[in-house]
């Protein structure tokens, strides 16, 4: 595409995750979410899941590095999927619900051990990945 037509506002285009439905299937086919993210612990949706789990058991400092763990392996994959740091990472797409997942439960966790700083940071990353994920996760 020549200079002249690229349309250098539009920003770099949504990056999309690979489906993994093994993992998928484990983790939701009722089996202990350890043992998922054991099994597949490149899958951010079984350490998204974890943190849950350990934020409503009120373990702040393991739902955060579950949540911090999930949030590099999402990272790691969306670098692989051509991401260059920033641009749109849609909600849309389910494979990147777990990164996104990851990224507000290291939000609220960060934020429950004080991170003020790194809270703030996570959410607006998350707000400028996907603003449908900040609504679905934070409700207002």
């Amino acid at each position: 595409m020549s200079m002249e037509t690229q349309n250098l506002l539009a920003g770099p285009p949504p990056t999309y995750l690979p489906d993994l439905p093994e993992a998928k299937n484990a983790l939701t086919s009722g089996a202990k979410v350890s043992d998922v993210a054991a099994r597949f612990p490149t899958y951010p949706a079984a350490w998204a899941a974890l943190a849950d789990e350990a934020f409503t058991a009120g373990h702040a400092v393991t739902s955060y590095a579950f949540s911090r763990t999930g949030y590099h392996r999402g990272l790691d994959q969306l670098r692989r999927a051509g991401w260059k740091g920033h641009g749109p990472v849609p909600w849309e797409h389910e494979p990147n619900r777990g990164f996104l997942r990851c990224l507000a439960a290291l939000a609220r966790a960060a934020q429950a051990i004080g991170e003020k700083e790194e809270a703030e940071r996570c959410l607006q990353f998350l707000k400028d990945s996907s603003a449908t994920a900040y609504d679905e996760l934070f409700p207002a």
